[in-house]
């Protein structure tokens, strides 16, 4: 595995600092170092935490010190290698753009200079790769959002945004899997719940995984919200080779 630092994060946390740029590479070495401490753990980890650029690891000071879990997870990680990008895990997601389920669709149009459309069109043009999840159980943080639909975040945030929103905030674009208050500009909606407890596996998707959405009429999504209801929805969820 390619280099990596080590850094205190407090009396019970280190974290595995792999890069300072966020890379389809840098999510891959993350995700090898998290599932190989998964499978093979080294005793006193509690929890591992997935980032950006770094994978957190928080332990029991009582079980296993500072240096002496800097010292195996050297050891250990030496060997892992490297993963293969041309094979990427795609979840697609439908969304419904514009009207009431994208409220800001225009907006984005506006601060891009484009149709509503042409920002449709843009945005399903290609998949996004997860590079981590964070702030709600399920909100995915996607990478590579073109350029022409950065768009700044709303002046004053909403009180709530609606589960399955279809948002952009800055240089990023997201879903919303909770009802929560937010500032992303919402641009559309899907009838899928990124975040379902009662699932077999509560998060649709994980990090290093790719998204792509495509775009569905409202017809459509009320069609998948009863689906859904009456679980007969068929996720689709397949491997690609580039």
């Amino acid at each position: 595995m390619a280099g990596f630092s080590i850094t205190i994060a407090g009396d019970s946390a280190l974290n595995l600092e792999f890069a300072h740029a966020i890379s389809p590479e840098t999510s891959a070495m993350i995700r090898l170092a998290a599932e190989n401490l998964t499978a093979d753990p080294i005793e006193g980890i509690t929890e591992l935490v997935p980032t950006f650029c770094s994978l957190m690891v928080y332990y029991n000071p009582l079980v296993v010190t500072f240096d002496e879990l800097s010292a195996h997870l050297r050891g250990k990680l030496r060997d892992v290698g490297e993963a293969d990008l041309s094979v990427r895990k795609i979840v697609q997601i439908p969304v419904c753009y514009g009207g009431e389920y994208g409220p800001d669709l225009a907006n984005v149009a506006a601060h891009a200079g484009l149709t509503p459309q042409e920002v449709v069109n843009i945005h399903t043009a290609h998949d996004y790769l997860i590079d981590m999840l964070g702030f709600l159980p399920g909100f995915a943080y996607l990478g590579g959002l073109d350029e022409r639909l950065h768009t700044p975040r709303l002046a004053t945030p909403r009180t709530r945004i609606e589960p399955g929103s279809v948002g952009i905030g800055g240089a990023q674009t997201g879903i919303y899997p909770l009802a929560s208050p937010g500032g992303w500009q919402i641009i559309g909606r899907t009838p899928l719940r990124p975040y379902d407890p009662d699932r077999t596996e509560p998060i649709l998707y994980a990090a290093g995984e790719y998204l792509r959405f495509v775009p569905i009429t409202a017809d459509e999504y009320a069609a998948i919200e009863q689906q859904l209801a009456a679980n007969t929805y068929e996720y689709q969820i397949f491997v690609e080779d580039e």
